[in-house]
């Protein structure tokens, strides 16, 4: 088994603020777990588990949105805890993603508490907005922004670095059985998140694509899944011209229409 040195503690806890801003921003989206555990991998030295695990957290998190007040797992400390459990306790990534869920839900109800806790805030927000102190103002939101981003930071060094012994030993001490439940577990939960994620997405006009991607990645023997890839994007562009052609004739249609209405000669 690895273990986290202390260095690695704080460079992950670094990174997890960084990423803790953005996600309470939305800014760039470097909190979703596929950059989220990349990262995580590079810091703890082994990227090839940061890889496996980003891939396999961000399809289990792919349709799991904010959306207003409503919170989903936290995509952060599932993306980090999940390459710390694998990375330290020499754990097969699918497994890892199961023991990283409750670290997930834990950031999950402190940022659901943060929504509550924050309207104190609002009062003095208010007072600001109608004085236009647009500094002080400014100085509440970066406070708040920042009591968010320290919040990760701390979580993850204790979650990651001084928890380690305690969650090795956890680990050590399962069943088979167990090991294997979260296994299947963590199989499952990418299947979950990409259903959940077509729910909103699919139309009944693109059922088509979705059936050409899946027999091609699941029956053709592809050393890799670029190809793949490189089939959907081609999917997409002529999908993308096809709509911006019909488009384009509508918009054509309607102008000539404008002009076989103009009775202005009276003719």
């Amino acid at each position: 088994m690895h273990s986290v040195t202390l260095i690695q503690g704080i460079l992950l806890s670094i990174m997890a603020i960084i990423c803790g801003f953005d996600f309470w921003l939305e800014g760039l989206y470097i909190f979703r777990p596929i950059i989220v555990c990349t990262l995580s991998g590079l810091i703890l030295g082994d990227l090839h588990t940061g890889l496996i695990a980003g891939a396999l957290t961000e399809l289990a998190f792919a349709g799991l949105t904010p959306v207003g007040g409503t919170q989903p797992p936290n995509p952060i400390l599932a993306g980090v805890m999940t390459t710390v459990i694998a990375y330290t306790a020499k754990l097969d990534v699918k497994a890892a993603i199961g023991l990283a869920l409750p670290f997930s839900f834990l950031m999950q109800y402190i940022i659901l508490f943060y929504y509550s806790a924050f309207s104190v805030f609002m009062v003095k927000a208010q007072k600001y907005a109608e004085d236009a102190d647009t500094k002080a103002f400014a100085r509440l939101n970066i406070l708040t922004t920042l009591i968010v981003g320290i919040t990760y930071g701390v979580l993850v060094f204790l979650c990651a670095y001084v928890a380690q012994g305690p969650m090795k030993a956890l680990v050590a001490s399962m069943p088979q059985w167990l090991s294997h439940g979260f296994e299947i577990a963590g199989n499952i939960l990418p299947a979950v998140g990409f259903g959940l994620l077509l729910k909103v997405m699919l139309k009944v006009e693109f059922i088509p694509y979705l059936i050409v991607g899946f027999v091609t990645a699941s029956f053709l023997n592809f050393s890799n899944l670029l190809p793949v890839a490189l089939i959907g994007a081609a999917l997409a562009l002529y999908q993308f011209f096809n709509d911006k052609s019909a488009r384009d004739r509508d918009e054509q249609l309607k102008n000539n229409m404008k002009v076989g209405d103009d009775y202005s000669e009276g003719i």
